[in-house]
């Protein structure tokens, strides 16, 4: 049994020491075959060495066995000999046509610039040994299929070189197709080529040629925008379909919108061949390009022009119709374009300087698809329009101007080229702005007084009704109404010293304080409707004549106490009945209004003190009694 055992070991050991000297033995791998590759165009097959001793730059020699001479090898191209290669391929090595490209140390490429049908046959790598000991593999081979070049690419229709105006649709065809016996596939890519500053170069630099992927249908038949097209693709500006042509041809067809300034130059179409190896990865095999013609587009912004009438300075009455017109020029008619109408107003300008003052407000705007909608003053949608008259002619109609209506208004015109309705974050492609239309109204002559005053009367108290009264008159010709807004400023402590707030002492002259931010009390408008601002209090406003408005604080607090103020404000009539604001106004004096004790409230402090003073004393009183008690009953049980 022992001598059984024993002579198993010895296979055993060997078979180990065999397989761990293989683990690093030389190897040489190359693709799996058949390689079918297209005559004319290029070859190109890796090979590696691994697992072996030496330098880690290995040496490398290419050998051909064609079909037809009977396994005799070909000396192709080798790393280390520039005489190896035969007749066949020297000149071919000479010019670079044939070559080795080297990855790393140990892996290298065979290059065939222009593969031909006699290059059809076995290749073998060999690595010359840097080993100690001669084991592995030093060469490995892969036959390579040599079919002919079927690729055919043509277009029904080039670019003429003509502008093409922004904003325009373009459409590019191209037809391809393939003949082979093998199993190929074809793919088509739509790219142009452009003048870009090349970076770094400074003012003095050149130009250099940028070549851009547009859209292309890949190898499997999938959809792939270029990199900068891909927000155009996903926007659906960019479509690429595939249709069916005569003569056994597939038709490819491009659109693109819209086109932009930056789509200026030269395009081509591009039809690729594509095999799938043994290795089950995807190869180039056959590529060919093809120009369709150069593209210059036309910018709007060189024909654009958005102008207002009336020109200038426009000056009438108040109440009388107001009419802006907007006219837009230049655009391209082959082009429809999608536009977005603005009208926008600066106040408070001069006619002398027009472009200053103020801010601009949007008044109206017209949307692309004709819908319009009114700025900050929403009353204007029913006291105005804005419309298409013609095309290219927008009027903005204020039915009654106002003063409100003064100031500088300009016309803004933004252009979606080549886009009816363009989504709410596609970009304008222009926006301009007319000349300023200024606009002046003439106001009649008006005046406004006001007085405040606290009417004579008992001296007021937590919980009194404070009763306030404003007087205000308009001087004017024709109706007129006033609007009265009461405020309300904390009493500077001034004033608290002095103690007022009698009827006879509370009203003051002086002015409103400015450095505190006032309280709303309650308003009075100008139609009669009472507002009421201030929480927490009962308050009501009326009015008590033709020019007295009361205004009456019940059962009020310290928090009512202050000083108060009104503020009149002028409103006219205008010829069509509609009331507007003159913008004139006027602020009364200050009346201070205070606050006293009530006699309730003064005789409770007395009558807290009487009462928190009896009950200390009674407290100490009986403790001292209960304490000297304690004391004497003590005594007489000792003396027991």
């Amino acid at each position: 049994m022992r001598s059984t055992m024993a002579s198993m070991k010895t296979p055993l050991f060997l078979f180990l020491h065999w397989v761990l000297q293989c683990a690093v033995c030389r190897d040489v791998t190359l693709p799996t075959g058949n390689l079918y590759r297209v005559a004319g165009f290029q070859l190109s097959v890796p090979c590696v060495v691994s697992g072996y001793e030496g330098p880690r730059t290995q040496d490398f020699e290419w050998y051909l066995y064609r079909d037809d001479a009977g396994g005799n090898q070909i000396g192709v191209v080798s790393t280390r000999d520039k005489g190896f290669p035969y007749a066949p391929f020297q000149a071919r090595v000479r010019n670079g046509e044939v070559r080795i490209e080297r990855d790393s140390g140990d892996k290298v490429r065979l290059v065939i610039q222009r593969l031909r049908a006699d290059d059809q046959g076995k290749y073998e790598c060999y690595t010359p040994s840097t080993d100690t000991a001669y084991q592995g593999s030093y060469s490995g081979s892969v036959v390579v299929k040599v079919i002919p070049d079927t690729l055919q690419i043509s277009f029904t229709r080039s670019l003429t070189g003509q502008p093409v105006p922004e904003g325009a649709e373009l459409t590019l065809t191209c037809s391809s197709s393939i003949r082979s016996e093998q199993l190929t596939h074809l793919s088509i890519m739509f790219g142009r080529r452009g003048g870009a500053e090349a970076p770094g170069s400074g003012a003095g630099g050149g130009e250099v040629s940028t070549v851009r992927e547009i859209i292309s249908i890949d190898n499997l038949l999938g959809i792939v925008p270029g990199r900068s097209y891909k927000k155009r693709y996903d926007d659906g500006e960019i479509t690429l379909e595939k249709r069916n042509g005569g003569g056994g041809q597939d038709v490819y067809l491009m659109k693109m919108r819209a086109v932009q300034p930056d789509d200026t130059g030269s395009y081509f179409c591009e039809a690729t061949q594509w095999i799938r190896d043994p290795d089950r990865s995807w190869q180039k095999i056959a590529q060919r390009t093809l120009d369709i013609g150069n593209l210059t587009v036309q910018q709007i912004a060189e024909s654009l022009s958005v102008t207002s009438s009336p020109r200038g300075e426009v000056t009438q009455q108040i109440g009388s119709p107001l009419i802006l017109t907007c006219e837009v020029l230049g655009l391209p008619s082959e082009v429809t374009s999608g536009l977005l109408v603005q009208w926008m107003k600066r106040g408070s300008v001069s006619s002398d300087d027009v472009g200053s003052g103020g801010v601009e407000v949007e008044v109206a705007r017209m949307s692309t698809d004709g819908v319009v909608s009114w700025g900050d003053d929403l009353s204007r949608a029913s006291g105005g329009s804005l419309e298409k008259v013609a095309e290219g002619r927008y009027a903005l109609k204020l039915f009654s101007a106002r003063p409100s209506d003064t100031g500088v208004y300009r016309c803004v015109v933004s252009v979606y080229a080549g886009r009816t309705n363009p989504g709410p974050s596609t970009a304008a492609t222009l926006t301009q702005k007319s000349e300023g239309v200024t606009v002046n109204l003439k106001t009649k002559d008006v005046l406004v007084s006001v007085a405040a005053q606290l009417p004579r009367g008992p001296l007021l108290k937590r919980g009194s009704t404070i009763t306030l009264i404003c007087n205000a008159t308009v001087t004017t010709t024709g109706p007129a109404q006033v609007q009265v807004q009461w405020l309300r400023w904390p009493i500077p402590g001034p004033v608290f010293k002095r103690g007022q707030g009698s009827a006879a002492d509370a009203a003051s002259s002086e002015p409103p304080p400015d450095v505190v931010k006032p309280t709303q009390v309650a308003a009075l408008m100008y139609d009669g409707v009472a507002a009421i601002y201030a929480n927490g209090s009962e308050i009501s406003i009326d009015r008590l004549s033709a020019i007295s408005y009361r205004l009456r604080v019940h059962a009020a607090t310290t928090a009512d106490q202050g000083m108060y103020a009104c503020h009149a404000e002028a409103w006219g009539q205008d010829p069509h009945g509609g009331w507007y604001n003159t913008g004139v106004r006027a602020e009364s004096n200050a009346v201070t209004v205070y606050l006293y004790a009530r006699a309730d409230d003064l005789l409770l402090i007395p009558l807290v003190v009487g009462v928190s003073s009896a009950l200390f004393v009674g407290i100490v009183i009986i403790a001292t009694v209960t304490c000297c008690f304690m004391k004497r009953l003590a005594k007489q049980r000792a003396r027991k």
